[in-house]
């Protein structure tokens, strides 16, 4: 990836993304990783209390790079990267 900020390279971005009924996010990244991301603790934000319907929730997309919401809810995919954990596909029913 040849993407630039401030002189360094970007991380990985986000490919596609499958929500789970449990406040997980499965993500793929551009590096072909698959990872899987808790956002249950996100709802006690503010900004990401639309979330708390699970149709919104599962309302996610990935675009630009990175996930997104309805009502430009998205989060960074940096952070989307760090705090994500790696899965292989047995893992995911």
């Amino acid at each position: 990836m040849d993407d630039l900020i401030y002189g360094g390279k970007l991380g990985p971005r986000v490919t596609a993304v499958t929500p789970t009924d449990d406040y997980n996010l499965v993500l793929t990244f551009t590096s072909g990783e698959r990872r899987i991301f808790n956002a249950l603790p996100l709802l006690d934000l503010a900004i990401f209390k639309p979330l708390v319907s699970k149709s919104f929730f599962q309302s996610v997309k990935a675009t630009h790079g990175t996930i997104q919401w309805p009502q430009d809810i998205d989060y960074c995919p940096d952070t989307l990267y760090m705090e994500s954990v790696p899965i292989n596909d047995e893992e995911i029913a």
